[in-house]
């Protein structure tokens, strides 16, 4: 006979209880903290002047970003910076740490309320070890990523754009370019993606209901996760035994179910188009708008030639090559289909959650515009970015 738990019995957790239970934010406010590398020495008069100049780079960027792309909702977001920070370092890991807690609460709370023992042993040295150790590793992450992250621009509860300021000015010195041009260059990336949630308000919304029900879905599976290994590893000797080669998607069967894989394949197409959208726009600027633009596109893309051993090793474990490869795909992607349709009809994109490519459809434009219904422009009459 089968019995149906009670829903009653269940420990009334709440969301911000749940998130604590699982992760120690305050371990990742203390170890991104500790990790952050010390950014460059300026004068309190220079680190007024480089915010200032950023605010304005950040305002001057929106209007090219109109032009190139031909959103309306463009038009008049660069007289409004209320929502356009510049930070240090710590600033950009405080807001990312409380942007994680967000996003991961709904997540944490199913879990939590999933497994009503974590609540009876709250306190308990496998609680707080466990919640720390998570807390050090995601601390850990941020700590790494306040140097290297130029801006960022935060869609979900507090609609921002992060510029962090020390990263601007270590990078433009490394790089030994014209710093008003760079500010710019940076900028037209940011407000490119400001401008696209600003075109789609409904965009948030769906990223974030998608993130929630994957990381939901991966924290309620985490348990079966031994067993789903032990019988693909069976299955893979086996086929190895008889000269096959095991697929990739058999072996990923082994820690996504077919749900959390088709969803992360939607995120990732999602992301490759934000992306790879803005580096199209970054692309599109000539020397009219940033006269030193050839300069710094070929230093910054040399730039990541020269990172170090460790450099390399700490992106290989975030994966940041392979989410760099995905962007470049979906900058091919934008750049072909505004080739094929023009760019009014590209701007379609920005109407629904069902006019967004999928991952396959990243890497062939024609079959988005097909699927869509656009209609293809002659090749004399194709309108390109800038155009």
């Amino acid at each position: 006979m089968t019995t149906t738990p009670d829903a009653s019995a269940q420990p009334d957790i709440t969301e911000e209880h749940a998130a604590e239970l699982l992760i120690s934010w305050d371990m990742v406010e203390k170890t991104a903290s500790r990790l952050i590398p010390a950014g460059p020495r300026m004068k309190p008069s220079e680190a007024k002047a480089e915010v200032q100049a950023l605010r304005q780079a950040a305002a001057d960027a929106v209007p090219h970003v109109h032009r190139i792309t031909g959103i309306a909702a463009a038009e008049h977001l660069g007289e409004d910076l209320s929502d356009v920070r510049v930070v240090d370092r710590a600033g950009w890991a405080r807001a990312n740490t409380q942007t994680f807690r967000q996003l991961l609460g709904p997540a944490l709370h199913a879990a939590a309320r999933n497994k009503p023992e974590l609540a009876q042993k709250e306190g308990s040295a496998g609680q707080v070890l466990g919640a720390s150790a998570a807390g050090a590793e995601l601390g850990a992450i941020l700590g790494y990523l306040s140097a290297q992250v130029l801006g960022q621009f935060e869609p979900f509860e507090q609609s921002r754009l992060l510029l962090t300021a020390p990263n601007v000015v270590t990078i433009a010195e490394e790089l030994n370019v014209e710093r008003d041009d760079f500010r710019l260059w940076v900028c037209l990336h940011e407000q490119t993606h400001r401008v696209q949630f600003a075109a789609a308000p409904w965009l948030a919304d769906h990223l974030r209901g998608k993130i929630t029900e994957l990381s939901a879905s991966t924290m309620a599976e985490a348990d079966s996760l031994p067993e789903r290994i032990a019988e693909t590893a069976k299955q893979v000797r086996a086929e190895l035994q008889e000269g096959r080669r095991p697929g990739r998607k058999q072996l990923l069967s082994a820690i996504q179910t077919p749900e959390q894989r088709e969803t992360l394949s939607h995120l990732t197409a999602v992301m490759s188009l934000l992306e790879g959208h803005a580096n199209v726009v970054m692309d599109a600027v000539d020397a009219d708008v940033v006269p030193t633009v050839k300069t710094i596109r070929r230093r910054f893309n040399e730039r990541a030639k020269r990172r170090s051993p460790m450099q390399r090793i700490v992106r290989r474990l975030l994966q940041l090559d392979k989410k760099a490869a995905q962007y470049k795909d979906g900058q091919s992607f934008v750049s072909r289909a505004v080739e094929l349709v023009g760019m009014d009809q590209f701007n379609t994109v920005w109407e629904a959650p069902e006019h967004l490519p999928t991952e396959d459809e990243i890497h062939d434009a024609e079959a988005w515009v097909s699927r869509v219904g656009l209609k293809k422009l002659s090749d004399t009459g194709a309108q390109t970015f800038g155009g």
